[in-house]
């Protein structure tokens, strides 16, 4: 594979504007899409938990594609996904805690941030300019397949714009992304379909950042003690990992929580067999789960926002969604969809 990184890679139509691929989730299309990534290029894959827009994270250049194309803040730092733990160990330094962590959760969705290895090639602009690195090994092969071709460190936040819906198909990216980024892989719909769990691993703590796909409870049982919280940064503070910013995954609608009735025309988001008053003049309906399954709730998350955001409807109301298990995480990001914009 070429290695040359001046400049990133964008295809153009006869009017100059860039083209977004649509790759297949074969071999030909991943040998396309780390062709792409090695050579500066901004590519959309899916990985367990919801699509990622990856870019080489040794290249300053291609990672400033990444927030260029999702009107991110660049103080906001990116999660560097690699194959295996060998080559996450390349880039932090894992002590004990942190390495039992990755010995039980990886491949998966867990986010381990560490202290930055003096041997990481990871790029300042991917760390925000911070000592430590936010790093994870994806569980879905395909993914892995995708890392070992590039042969690099590859920055991947959620494959939308920034504080939208995450994405867990290849045509939400498109929806938010077309003509911004270089190619998708269509690897179908996520199985995860929640972001990664992330825990901050520095000066001898072990503290909850962002709930996630792998539950607080089964981390807590590897470490044998209580998580810490991790707060969320004030206005002068750069946040340690994503997804820490109080407004994210936002629709275009309000967000109204712990909804204990529907008012006319707006949108439903239900969990469970429950049916609140007023439902029969709701502008559009979304179930989680109707068995109340929080592992299918959370699957559903982002592809329902999506659909009832579609639907134009003017608040979304939330029923009630249980706080254990998988419940933290969409709660979380449940009431960060509804923070002030």
């Amino acid at each position: 594979m070429n290695d040359d990184r001046s400049t990133p890679v964008a295809s153009q139509d006869g009017h100059g504007q860039r083209v977004t691929e649509l790759l297949t989730a074969d071999v030909g299309g991943l040998s396309r899409a780390a062709d792409l990534l090695r050579l500066g290029g901004l590519v959309a894959f899916p990985t367990e938990t919801v699509y990622g827009l990856g870019a080489d994270a040794t290249n300053p250049r291609a990672v400033a594609g990444i927030y260029a194309a999702k009107e991110r803040p660049s103080f906001n730092p990116l999660i560097s996904h690699l194959p295996d733990i060998a080559a996450a160990e390349r880039e932090g330094v894992f002590e004990q805690d942190a390495a039992r962590l990755a010995e039980a959760f990886w491949p998966g969705p867990l986010t381990l941030v560490v202290p930055r290895a003096e041997t990481s090639r990871i790029c300042d602009l991917a760390t925000a300019g911070l000592d430590s690195v936010a790093l994870r090994v994806p569980g879905l092969p395909l993914a892995r397949d995708l890392l070992t071709l590039v042969g690099r460190p590859v920055a991947a936040p959620s494959a939308n714009r920034s504080g939208r819906i995450s994405p867990t198909r290849a045509d939400h990216v498109l929806a938010d992304l077309i003509d911004r980024i270089d190619a998708v892989i269509d690897g179908g719909g996520t199985n995860v379909g929640l972001e990664s769990t992330i825990i901050s691993c520095l000066d001898g703590e072990m503290r909850l950042l962002r709930p996630g796909g792998v539950p607080r409870e089964a981390i807590e049982e590897v470490l044998g003690r209580k998580l810490l919280d991790g707060a969320a940064p004030t206005e002068e503070e750069a946040p340690l990992a994503p997804g820490m910013l109080e407004s994210h995954y936002a629709p275009r609608a309000e967000v109204r929580l712990d909804a204990e009735e529907v008012r006319p025309g707006e949108g439903a988001l239900l969990f469970g067999r429950n049916r609140p008053p007023g439902i029969e003049n709701a502008g559009a309906i979304r179930n989680l789960s109707e068995s109340g399954d929080l592992v299918e709730a959370a699957a559903n998350l982002f592809a329902h926002l999506r659909g009832l955001d579609d639907a134009r409807v003017p608040a979304i109301a939330v029923v009630p969604i249980p706080a254990h298990g998988l419940g933290e995480a969409i709660n979380d990001r449940l009431r960060r969809a509804a923070a002030p914009r």
